[in-house]
């Protein structure tokens, strides 16, 4: 059993989300922010190459061709998340539905957020709408954190830019990285200081390093060997003190 009181800073965990999260007390999180596969792959047509950029990457990863269902996280979910806890899951059209049918019934309210990348991936050919838009499911109860001011700040839209510059790892390339301006927002508005948060599909580890930047507490896992040594590498660059992590999936 992961005991979440005595992290420190964070614990990373190489492993099996849907494994791990059994080790993880009831009602020790605060917030649940996370990023699963979209499922995009079926739908590709191929990455596009040109002779004066690099290729478009329309064939995401491997992984993103494993089936993947929402319905397979609610009881988990729930069971970790404390009464006053949110949750919000990054998706795709394709699984809006999907988690508005597993999740809906289950919290007493069930909304979106829209993120609009303000450089998406260019439409060379001007064939459809550029791929502007991504949507973040958000669930939580009556009492839940909420941590607004003014009317001003409560859009369900925010602008932020994809991952660039130096933000963007190089090596290893993850093809999903999300920007940590987009990730501190979320964070900021649906937890307090000190607070856990849980991340199942770690990737390159930036809900980690948007969390701590903003003296929170993160628990992420992550089944990929070069993303975890990645985000390993990232989040130990956050924080001077010594981690709490295991590439056995062990806490220690």
């Amino acid at each position: 059993m992961i005991n979440v009181n005595d992290i420190k800073d964070y614990s990373i965990i190489k492993g099996d989300c849907f494994e791990v999260i059994k080790d993880i007390p009831d009602k020790s999180i605060d917030l649940i922010l996370c990023d699963p596969p979209y499922n995009l792959a079926s739908y590709s047509t191929g990455n596009m190459k040109f002779d004066w950029r690099h290729e478009i990457n329309n064939d995401v990863a491997e992984w993103d061709e494993i089936p993947f269902e929402p319905k397979m996280l609610v009881d988990e979910y729930k069971r970790i998340l404390k009464p006053n806890g949110n949750i919000f899951i990054f998706c795709s059209y394709n699984l809006l539905g999907k988690f508005h049918e597993a999740f809906d019934s289950e919290f007493d309210t069930f909304q979106f957020m829209v993120w609009h990348k303000t450089n998406p991936v260019p439409n060379i050919r001007k064939s459809s709408f550029l791929n502007s838009c991504e949507l973040i499911v958000c669930m939580w109860n009556k009492g839940h954190i909420w941590n607004f001011t003014k009317q001003s700040e409560m859009h369900n839209f925010i602008e932020a830019p994809i991952c660039m510059g130096n933000e963007r790892l190089k090596n290893p390339k993850h093809p999903t990285q999300k920007p940590v301006k987009v990730l501190k927002h979320i964070i900021k508005i649906a937890s307090n200081e000190n607070s856990v948060v849980f991340d199942g599909f770690m990737g390159v580890g930036s809900t980690g390093a948007a969390a701590m930047e903003l003296n929170r507490k993160f628990i992420g896992v992550e089944m990929n060997e070069e993303y975890f040594n990645a985000a390993k590498r990232r989040l130990d660059s956050t924080v001077n003190n010594s981690s709490c992590y295991s590439n056995e999936g062990e806490i220690v």
